[in-house]
C-alpha cells in the first residue's frame, strides 16, 4: 500500500474523506469536460490538476527550435512511414490531465487507429517540450511524472535560450536522463534511425543541411 494513504486508512474519518474525494473528482471531471467545450484551435491551453492553463505566445527562440525539430522529425517519419508526428495543438488525454505537447510521435499502430474529426488522443511514444520560464516547472514536474506514469517511452526537454537538449528514457515507471547535449549528434531510441546534430534544432543553416540529408536518404 502506498505510504501516502496510510494516515487516511488509519483515520476514523476515512469514510468522510472518501466522500469528499469522490465529490471532488466528480466536480473536477465536470471542469475538464467544460474545458473541452471551451478550448478552440486558436487557443493553446492544458488542463492540469483541475485547472486550465492558458499559454502565452512563444518567443522567437522557442518557435525556431520547435519548428525545426518538428520538421526534421516529420520528414524523417514520412520517409520511413513509421508513424505520425504532431506539433503544438494535439490534445493528449491522460487519466487526470490533458496536455498539448510541443511535439509528439505516435507509432504506426497507434496512428492507424485515429479517426476523422478526432480531438483527443492517447499517450504518444515520444514527446518533446520546449521549455520557457513559465512552463519549465510543469515540464520538469507534473508532466515529467505524468508522461512517465502513462508509458511515454522517450522525453526530450529543450532549452531554446541555452541551446540544450536533454534526453530521458523510460525505465520502469520513471524517466532517467541519458544525455544532455549542446553539440554533437543526438539520436532517438524510440524513433529508430533518427539522428541529428543538436545544432540543427537551433541554427537555420545546419537545419537546412540536415533536412537535405534526411530528404535525400534512402527509405
Amino acid at each position: 500500500m502506498n505510504n501516502i494513504l496510510t494516515p487516511l486508512l488509519e483515520s476514523t474519518k476515512l469514510q468522510e474523506y472518501f466522500v469528499e474525494l469522490r465529490d471532488y473528482i466528480k466536480e473536477e471531471q465536470q471542469r475538464r469536460n467544460d474545458f473541452y467545450d471551451f478550448i478552440t484551435e486558436d487557443i493553446k491551453a492544458e488542463f492540469i490538476n483541475g485547472e486550465v492553463k492558458i499559454h502565452s505566445p512563444v518567443t522567437d527562440e522557442h518557435d525556431l527550435a520547435s519548428s525545426n525539430l518538428f520538421t526534421l522529425l516529420n520528414v524523417f517519419s514520412a520517409m520511413k512511414d513509421n508513424g505520425r508526428v504532431s506539433h503544438e495543438k494535439i490534445m493528449i488525454a491522460l487519466t487526470r490531465n490533458s496536455y498539448e505537447p510541443d511535439i509528439c510521435f505516435f507509432n504506426k499502430t497507434k496512428a492507424k487507429r485515429f479517426i476523422e474529426g478526432q480531438k483527443l488522443f492517447p499517450t504518444p511514444d515520444f514527446i518533446v517540450e520546449v521549455s520557457s520560464k513559465s512552463t519549465e516547472k510543469f515540464d520538469r514536474g507534473i508532466k515529467f511524472e505524468d508522461y512517465a506514469l502513462h508509458g511515454v517511452k522517450e522525453y526530450w526537454l529543450i532549452d531554446p535560450c541555452q541551446k540544450i537538449i536533454e534526453k530521458f528514457l523510460l525505465i520502469g515507471e520513471k524517466f532517467a536522463q541519458q544525455e544532455k547535449r549542446t553539440n554533437g549528434d543526438i539520436s532517438s531510441k524510440t524513433i529508430k534511425g533518427f539522428t541529428i546534430p543538436v545544432e540543427a534544432v537551433f541554427d537555420k543553416k545546419i537545419f537546412a543541411t540536415t533536412i537535405a540529408t534526411i530528404s535525400n536518404a534512402k527509405k
